[in-house]
């Protein structure tokens, strides 16, 4: 296999996880981040080209997009995974809190993709997009972030319609709880039940099993899929509506 897929967001977390499991399938990757430390130590594991940029950056996306294409060959799938979450109350969340959400979490998929439209032409690829459980079900102290990942779903629709005339296919991912370093050491004990009661496979996910359905997306596989979101999720969508006491 020749095919090539950038990961944005690629220094831990899913974004590791999804590029592992591309290099397994065959692809070659090329990975970013901001975080240049993470990165280099990222791809020093892993095997993978990194190439450190910031997405909320239209001069840095022209550059690692241009940049990519020219290392690689091409580019087949684009996995627009980076992000930053900022939880706190609407009264709490200036204007400035607002915009450091919107630049990276919207902004970038925005500009990234449309970077990416040229090299996508030529291989019929696919763009996968990194969406949360946030942006389809609401929740308290997520106003910037829940709008963010709302918005990401809404992009991708509209990318699915006009894209889809060049052959190029757009979908989400929606994750739920993700069992990642990060969530276990802000997640309280209390926090972590509620979860689990909430959630009909009663426990977290796992970022490879966000990779599974990532890649399962970018993939010949998903030939006739466009324009859908998939919420990984364990089913926490679905039981977004009445109270877990009464599911017994």
């Amino acid at each position: 296999m020749d095919k090539v897929a950038l990961v944005t967001g690629a220094a831990r977390g899913i974004g590791l996880a999804t590029v592992k499991l591309f290099m397994e399938e065959g692809w070659r990757v090329v990975g970013v981040d901001r975080d240049a430390e993470a990165l280099r130590d990222a791809a020093g594991e892993a095997g993978f080209t990194p190439i450190v940029a910031d997405v909320s950056q239209p001069d840095a996306v022209a550059r690692f997009m241009q940049e990519a294409a020219e290392q690689m060959g091409r580019i087949d799938a684009l996995i627009n995974n980076a992000g930053v979450a900022d939880f706190g109350p609407i009264e709490e969340t200036d204007f400035a809190r607002w915009r450091r959400v919107m630049e990276t979490n919207l902004d970038g998929v925005f500009l990234t993709s449309q970077a990416a439209i040229p090299h996508l032409k030529a291989t019929k690829g696919a763009i996968v997009n990194i969406a949360s459980i946030s942006g389809l079900r609401a929740s308290t102290l997520r106003v910037a972030y829940g709008t963010s990942k709302a918005a990401v779903i809404q992009l991708t629709l509209q990318q699915a319609a006009e894209l889809g005339e060049y052959g190029i296919r757009a979908n989400v991912v929606a994750p739920g709880p993700v069992r990642t370093k990060l969530a276990m050491a802000v997640h309280s004990p209390e926090i972590i039940a509620a979860y689990h009661d909430a959630l009909p496979l009663n426990r977290y996910g796992t970022e490879r099993e966000i990779a599974e359905a990532i890649c399962f997306l970018a993939s010949d596989r998903a030939s006739f899929i466009t324009g859908q979101c998939l919420a990984a999720d364990g089913g926490f969508e679905g039981t977004g509506i009445g109270l877990p006491a009464l599911r017994g």
